[in-house]
Order: C-alpha cells, then structure tokens, then sequence
C-alpha cells in the first residue's frame, strides 16, 4: 500500500471592502476621519464608531472636545502622538499621552470633555467606539488611564512589535480584558517584507485599520488611511504582510446581535431609551453620575 502525505492547507480572512473614511470635524473643529460609520454597524457590531485624527496644524485640533454627554456604550481612545487631558462630571482627570489609552464605560451616563494640551506638533490617535450588550446600558459610569508602560507587547522573531490592548495575541493577555463583546485591539508594527499571523475567533467581527505604509492581507493591498473589513469565511487567522514598513491596528469583537438606536452622543436599544437618556441628560442626571475606576 502506498502512503500518501497529506498537506494541511490554512484558510486566512480575507479582505470583504476596503474603506477609507469620511473627512470631517467633532467638537470644537477637530479635523478626524469617520472610518467605521453608521451604516456599518450592523455588519460590524459590537463596534459602533472609528475615529482616527493625524494633525500637524494646531488649527485643527486645539479645539478639542469640549463638555458632551455619553450613555450606552464604551469609549476607547488610543494616542499615537500629542497629549489630551479627560476631566468628566464628577472632577475626574487623567493625560493621555503617546502610546497610551483610556478604556471608559459610559453606562448610564455622565459628561466629560478631551483637550489638547500642546500647543504645537503632531496631535495623532484613535477613538473607538464599543457598544455594551442590553443588560448593561445602565451600569455605572467607569474609567481606566492605561499608561504606555501598562499596555503589554511583544516582538515576534521576525522582529514584529506587538502592542497588546485588548484581547491576548500569542499567550500575551491585553491590559484590558471586557465581557460579552470580547474585544481584541492590537497595534502592530511590521518591518518590510515581514507578516503576522493573529487567531480570530470564526463568529467574531474583525477590521483592520493600516495607519503607516501598507500591507497586503491575503492578496488585497491595504495602504495608509484605510480599513480592511475582513470576511466571515470562517477562518480562524488573519495573516498581515508588509510591503514596507508598516504599522496596523487589528481590531476584532464577539457581536451583540441586539437593536441599536444611537441619537448622537446616545446609544440604546430602543426609540423610547433615547427620549429617556435626552430627558435625563436635560434634568441634569448626568452632572451626578458617579464614576468608578474600571
């Protein structure tokens, strides 16, 4: 009897769309792109909202996002470059500088604001937004200043630099660790010429978003400024390779599969539930939300 040799063949995620982003401005004039946009949260669920923001003009960011309200959901802010100061309802402060992150649960509600504080130079960074399943729309306030010291990171053989945030890659537990929507956030910085290959559940929503040179995600190129929405084909991986240096967010979640209702800053499960966070947000209930350490 012969024997035969029977070669394991590996299934990556593909690119389904590419998205670039809509130019626009929030707060006080921020100049940002809006890459995941409304109409794709359904498809992206559990994430509701990208932002990324790379300015060199004060012009555009010394604005800033003054006092607004939130309720229903997550707010992670990630900073590439440039410093912002949080203060919230409740006299919280905390500087988010390079390289670090701020994880607030929103929950029931309360107001805060994001400002500049420079004056000059590059202001570059991300915020996502995450939604919270029903059962949790009404929590209480939290929040979490990650340090870049406090976000762990890896550096693979081939000399892949691995910022964990979210989730775990390669047996490396993220600095934040979320229920029901299971985040994985990951910033990873590809030399030329090298790939890295990250686990994604099958069932979870998955999105790339490459912020310096380009990659090629299994066989689609992926340039600056652009996302990859990654296909449900059930594969478990996706494999990044870099045509030049390149750094990439690689941004996955286990979706909610609820109703969503957003009015601007709010974001429910229902019609009435908006009307509800409007009136308390105009009776002065979110002035008194008190916020915990996450």
């Amino acid at each position: 009897m012969n024997s035969q040799s029977t070669a394991t063949v590996v299934k990556f995620r593909t690119v389904e769309r590419l998205v670039q982003g809509i130019a626009t401005s929030d707060g006080a004039g921020v100049r940002l792109t809006r890459v995941l946009t409304q109409p794709l949260q359904r498809r992206l669920d559990p994430f509701l909202m990208l932002d990324a923001f790379r300015n060199e003009n004060p012009e555009d960011y010394i604005g800033g996002f003054p006092d607004h309200p939130h309720r229903g959901f997550e707010t992670v802010t990630y900073m590439i470059a440039g410093r912002m100061r949080h203060h919230d309802s409740v006299g919280n402060s905390g500087l988010l500088g390079p390289g670090g992150a701020q994880w607030m649960t929103t929950g029931s509600g309360l107001i805060h604001s994001e400002l500049p504080e420079q004056e000059e130079g590059l202001m570059e960074g991300f915020q996502l937004w995450l939604n919270l399943p029903a059962k949790n729309k009404m929590v209480a306030p939290s929040y979490r200043d990650i340090p870049p010291a406090a976000i762990p990171e890896f550096t693979t053989g081939d000399g892949v630099r691995v910022r964990v945030i979210a989730g775990a890659s390669h047996g490396i537990a993220g600095a934040v660790q979320r229920p029901d929507t299971e985040p994985l956030y990951l910033d990873v910085h590809l030399p030329v010429g090298r790939r890295f290959v990250q686990p994604i559940p099958a069932g979870h929503n998955a999105f790339t978003y490459t912020y310096r040179g380009s990659v090629n995600i299994a066989g689609t190129t992926v340039n600056d400024r652009h996302m990859a929405i990654l296909a449900n084909n059930g594969a478990g991986e996706v494999c990044i390779e870099a045509s030049e240096d390149a750094r990439v967010l690689i941004i996955a979640g286990q979706p909610l599969k609820e109703p969503i209702a957003q009015y601007g800053p709010f974001v429910m499960n229902t019609t009435e539930q908006i009307h509800q966070a409007i009136r308390d947000y105009e009776a002065g209930k979110f002035e008194a939300a008190v916020v915990q350490s996450l």
